[in-house]
């Protein structure tokens, strides 16, 4: 409306624009939307309380370590990187993987990062 744009909609049969019959529906059918939005809401916590009571966990799995990453062997090369002080998120550069999966894989194969 504040862009004075008219919307047509012929199979209701409904034209929004500038009028106060339009602006009536438009503040009808926002309310109509977050009404929707709050029931989903309340639908989605309810179902999840539901879960969590019947003792399902609830989430992403947690991952697991792999046998073979692009990191696999390379711990001695990570190691003398960190030693010279080479930053984590570029060590995580030069070996083609995200910091924070450098990161992870650091923590998890315990390599020391001072």
């Amino acid at each position: 409306m504040d862009k004075q744009v008219t919307v047509i909609s012929v199979k209701e049969g409904l034209e929004v624009g500038d009028t106060l019959n339009a602006k009536v529906l438009a503040f009808v059918f926002g309310l109509a939307v977050d009404i929707e939005r709050s029931l989903i809401a309340a639908r989605t916590r309810e179902a999840l309380a539901r879960r969590r009571r019947e003792g399902q966990r609830l989430g992403r799995p947690p991952g697991t370590l792999s046998k073979h990453t692009k990191l696999t062997g390379r711990e001695q090369e990570i190691r003398m990187l960190l030693h010279k002080k080479v930053a984590v998120a570029a060590i995580a550069r030069l070996m083609g993987v995200h910091r924070t999966t450098m990161a992870y894989y650091m923590q998890s194969r315990r390599l020391v990062t001072h």
